[in-house]
């Protein structure tokens, strides 16, 4: 069982004290926050990608780096890093070949009713669930919504620069969809 396996290591790298190659404060050295996808492959790759180590920046995972709720949890964690953590910058970077391009919301549903869900629970929800699971056509017009939102919350500071970039997955290259140092 997974979970067995996770407390067995835990247990040695506690022993160990392997966590001492970890170890730093809460505030983040370069004052920044990462709002990036979930995706397993950005894992390592991305901090690599960006010359972040343990400690650097904060960084926050969403399905594909989306953000479409002003007041919800990734706002607010946003705003948590600017006003309470030093982030003095934000960053959005979405990804090429993500999952929750062109998303099949029909088919994600039908996942659900398969996995247990009842119609019912899906309908009664007080929300548009098609929209609300609804992916992107075009990962740098994602990031610039992102961006957007975040750039226009009227509890972020006017000089804070929100920048959007997407990597690439395989080799890690960086494009710069929005530059926040000109906007």
């Amino acid at each position: 069982m997974l979970l067995d396996n996770i407390l067995e290591h835990n247990y040695r790298f506690v022993e160990d004290k392997e966590y001492k190659l970890y170890e730093t404060d809460s505030v983040p050295n370069k004052h920044a926050v990462i709002l990036t996808c979930m995706d397993t492959r950005l894992t390592e790759l991305l901090p690599k990608a960006m010359n972040f180590k343990n400690g650097d920046v904060k960084i926050l995972k969403t399905a594909g780096a989306i953000i479409k709720n002003p007041y919800g949890s990734v706002m607010r964690s946003i705003l948590v890093a600017v006003h309470a953590l030093q982030a003095d910058e934000v960053y959005v970077v979405g990804h090429h070949h993500c999952g929750m391009s062109n998303l099949d919301t029909n088919d994600l549903l039908e996942r659900m009713k398969i996995n247990g869900i009842s119609a019912d629970a899906i309908n009664n929800l007080d929300l548009d669930v098609r929209e609300w699971f609804k992916g992107f056509d075009k990962i740098e017009d994602s990031v610039k919504s992102s961006v957007e939102l975040i750039e226009n919350h009227p509890l972020l500071p006017d000089d804070v620069p929100v920048h959007g970039l997407v990597i690439d997955p395989s080799t890690g290259k960086l494009d710069l969809v929005v530059n926040g140092y000109q906007s």
